[in-house]
């Protein structure tokens, strides 16, 4: 199993109440593509709660079936549709985590 891990910060010329729109348009978005893509396992996106100690604003957590499934996530139009027209448009940064992982980890 792969796990991809995603965290983001929104841009800082919105508003809180439009980053916390944004935050959950991403996670609504982010989240429909379950049981669209093959080889995608899981897929979590936290966008509201965070603690004053955070320094992201929404976090992807998502598993694949293995690598080859992640590049194919990549590239899937569903996927590509999301990230072009509700994540990129909003983000100021990315940071990305991906690794190999057994089910028990």
């Amino acid at each position: 199993m792969v796990r991809h891990i995603i965290l983001w910060t929104l841009r800082n010329d919105m508003t809180e109440q439009e980053k916390n729109e944004r935050a959950l348009a991403i996670k609504k978005g982010l989240e429909s593509l379950a049981g669209r893509i093959p080889g995608l396992l899981s897929i979590k996106v936290v966008a509201s709660g965070k603690l004053p100690t955070s320094n992201a604003d929404v976090m992807l957590d998502s598993s694949f079936t293995d690598f080859d499934a992640l590049k194919g996530y990549a590239v899937h139009p569903d996927h590509v549709a999301v990230a072009d027209g509700i994540v990129r448009p909003y983000t100021a940064s990315r940071t990305c985590l991906d690794y190999e992982s057994d089910a028990l980890s």
